[in-house]
């Protein structure tokens, strides 16, 4: 039995003004919530509304920041964009809006609602997109879960959406001169990963250009688990996640992030030699 069909029997056992209205334990009735996907991470949420939805698809899920703290995340176009919804104990916070109940809440959004991302971009919320089953952690298994469930192959998946060369999250970093480990905010965009002292903190310690970058692989000499390293010319990085799972994320993305580079670089040595032959 789905989690909407949960959802519906409890409304029909007592009344639906009492289950909604009342102040405690909202949180826990977003677990009925059709379009509520628990921890799917923010990676896995991009991949997913990429593949699967459409401009103005949204879905809501936990952050990994603290408890009581979700995301939202919406597609705009062909990216996605996250916003926080704060429960404080009797209400819900979404940007300047406030609800005091979950059904308050869930009504806002049934009117489909106009959001406005950084860029100024309006983004209008028109589908919820629906938990069916539970999503895989990585966009790679996202990709194929997503292939089965429309017949398409992963490869008419949109590998290659901006999207999903985004990534940040806290890693535990040694030193370079001293060989210490810290645990450190990082950021993946583009070609750059930076790395701050906190996630609160304005300015990156560093920022690492990915296009001088040779090789992401686990690594196992560190007296440490779940480590992997970046190949630089200049130095070896050599970072630590919580998990397996997670580092196995970062070494992913990071070599899928490489390949990218690579294949650019190929095109425009390409043309380069190209237009030189035409020249002679």
């Amino acid at each position: 039995m789905g989690r909407a069909e949960s959802l519906e029997r409890k409304m029909s056992a007592q009344d639906s003004s009492d289950l909604w209205s009342r102040s405690d334990g909202e949180a826990e009735l977003l677990q009925d919530l059709g379009w509520y996907h628990g921890n799917l991470t923010r990676h896995a949420a991009e991949a997913l509304l990429l593949s699967n939805g459409c401009d103005g698809s949204y879905l809501l899920r936990d952050s990994n920041e603290r408890t009581g703290l979700y995301s939202l995340s919406v597609r705009a176009k062909d990216s996605v964009k996250h916003f926080h919804v704060e429960y404080t104990g009797y209400s819900f916070k979404f940007g300047f809006n406030e609800f005091s109940s979950l059904k308050d809440f869930v009504k806002h959004f049934a009117n489909q609602p106009l959001i406005g991302s950084e860029t100024g971009t309006l983004i209008v919320l028109k589908h919820p997109y629906p938990r069916k089953v539970e999503e895989p952690s990585i966009y790679e298994s996202v990709r194929v879960h997503t292939a089965m469930q429309t017949g398409r192959t992963a490869s008419d998946l949109v590998p290659t959406a901006p999207s999903l060369g985004t990534k940040e999250g806290y890693l535990t970093k040694q030193g370079g001169l001293v060989k210490t480990w810290k645990t450190r905010w990082f950021t993946l965009h583009r070609n750059e990963l930076k790395y701050f002292k906190d996630q609160m903190s304005p300015e990156p310690i560093r920022i690492l250009d990915l296009t001088e970058c040779s090789a992401v692989q686990f690594d196992y000499s560190q007296e440490r688990v779940n480590c992997f390293c970046l190949v630089f010319p200049f130095r070896t990085f050599y970072l630590c996640a919580k998990t397996g799972v997670e580092a196995d994320e970062w070494i992913k993305i990071l070599r899928w992030k490489l390949s990218q580079i690579r294949k650019q670089l190929d095109q425009r040595e390409g043309t380069i030699r190209s237009r030189s032959f035409i020249f002679k």
